[in-house]
């Protein structure tokens, strides 16, 4: 289709076409950008049917695992009560209907053990220390060491330092209860007692493991942590850099270009006069003084530039003059809402124009340009157009069109360039006033 070239900015709904000329109508397609529909800015709701409906996301496979571990706990600690003689340890002694109730309130807290720790340790401590003091006689077996020390494994690992030593006090004080109300160990027999401290040692050795677990997941996740801010440090550095290698094409490109015109026209007129003389002079001087401020911003802190203000709408007036000086002539047209744009949209403004002006310094030739800057709404319209030979070839693409997409994707508009059918080129950036760049 001639006369138009599309450019994707970051959103695919935004992929649209604009005609580039002098003169544009209104019948463009007006990007769908800042829907809130899940499909990214889907306009016909009988689309809907194509959006993949919300699951329900599963519960992750730690909660899984902890909950078919409560149950493995349940199963044996319930062998543990109602098989005789008991298979794994010693009998379980108690009311009928405390013991219906054990094996849940003893090995089921595991269910949680992850998300809720200190609660259970609480309740599967607090059932061990009921069925010591309602039977007096506390039981001996492999579901104790299991779940006691699952327990408190568990509120070391995954809770921090004061509700780890929390859980460890509620740990002590339990297995003193359970000392007080165990035969074998109120025997005084010296192999009773090593296997009273047995239980006791190992319920400590497992809680400082969990501690220990704890310690290398906070240390893994802080240098994460420290990773991730220096990758994000590294991407910011190299944005900044190409920021400042865009800045220094646009004013070096655009002024050196004004030199170049103003000096082959006073060659070409076999006259330098004062006054040309002057506008190279200044055209140079504004360059050197650009590019300083730009290069100083790579400076260490200590040796910091004094910045200044970044152009904006308001020297639109100042830039087409030097453009119309260096011999072509440029007219200019800047809505009065424009005038007051955000400072990040009227910097990109101003490069638009800039990096569009020198392209018709560079291949244009002799022609005319017309600038026109409008706000229609919440969009900003910048048309840069040239009246060059029809038929003129398309300009080589390179870092100025690359550039200027670029500024316009980043204020989330869009750029198109391209040759016109009545001769010459355009460029037409639209670019939303409100974007948060």
């Amino acid at each position: 289709m001639g006369g138009l070239r599309s450019v994707r900015s970051g959103d695919p709904s935004r992929q649209v076409a604009y005609p580039i000329g002098y003169g544009l109508g209104t019948g463009s397609v007006r990007p769908c950008g800042g829907c809130g529909s899940a499909a990214g800015g889907i306009p016909d709701p009988a689309l809907a049917q194509y959006v993949p409906p919300m699951r329900r996301l599963p519960p992750p496979p730690g909660s899984l695992a902890d909950v078919g571990l409560a149950l493995a706990a349940i199963v044996l600690t319930a062998v543990t009560v109602w098989v005789q003689p008991d298979p794994i340890g010693t009998p379980v002694a108690g009311p009928t209907w405390f013991l219906a109730l054990f094996p849940l309130l003893f090995a089921g807290p595991l269910a949680w053990r992850r998300t809720a720790p200190l609660a259970a340790l609480s309740v599967t401590t607090a059932a061990l220390v009921a069925q010591a003091l309602l039977s007096s006689d506390s039981p001996e077996g492999l579901e104790l060491i299991l779940v006691m020390g699952l327990s408190a494994y568990s509120v070391a690992a995954y809770r921090e330092r004061r509700p780890a030593l929390i859980g460890l006090a509620i740990t002590l004080a339990g297995y003193g209860v359970y000392a007080l109300e165990n035969h074998d160990i109120r025997t005084g027999q010296a192999s009773e007692l090593w296997a009273g401290s047995f239980f006791l040692i190992a319920l400590v050795a497992v809680w400082l493991l969990g501690g220990f677990v704890r310690g290398r997941r906070e240390e893994r996740r802080v240098r994460e942590r420290e990773t991730a801010r220096e990758q994000e440090e590294q991407r910011a550095a190299a944005e900044e850099r190409a920021r400042l290698a865009r800045e220094l094409h646009d004013v070096i490109s655009h002024t050196l270009s004004v030199v170049v015109m103003q000096a082959a026209g006073a060659r070409a007129a076999g006259n330098a006069g004062p006054s040309t003389l002057e506008k190279i002079e200044n055209s140079g001087r504004e360059s050197l003084a650009q590019m300083r401020r730009l290069l100083g911003i790579l400076r260490s802190d200590s040796e910091a530039p004094e910045l200044a203000p970044q152009p904006g709408t308001g020297d639109l007036v100042s830039l087409t003059a030097r453009v119309s000086d260096a011999g072509v002539p440029v007219e200019l047209l800047v809505d009065d809402d424009c005038r007051s744009l955000p400072d990040a949209l009227a910097v990109t403004v101003y490069r638009i124009v800039q990096e569009s002006l020198t392209n018709v310094l560079k291949h244009a030739g002799s022609a005319r340009a017309m600038v026109a800057v409008r706000c229609d709404g919440q969009w900003v319209t910048v048309d840069v157009t040239d009246d060059g030979a029809p038929g003129q070839p398309d300009h080589e693409p390179g870092h100025g069109l690359t550039g200027m997409r670029e500024r316009a994707a980043l204020f989330g508009g869009e750029l198109t360039a391209g040759p016109r059918p009545e001769g010459g080129f355009g460029v037409r950036a639209r670019l939303p006033r409100d974007h948060p760049a």
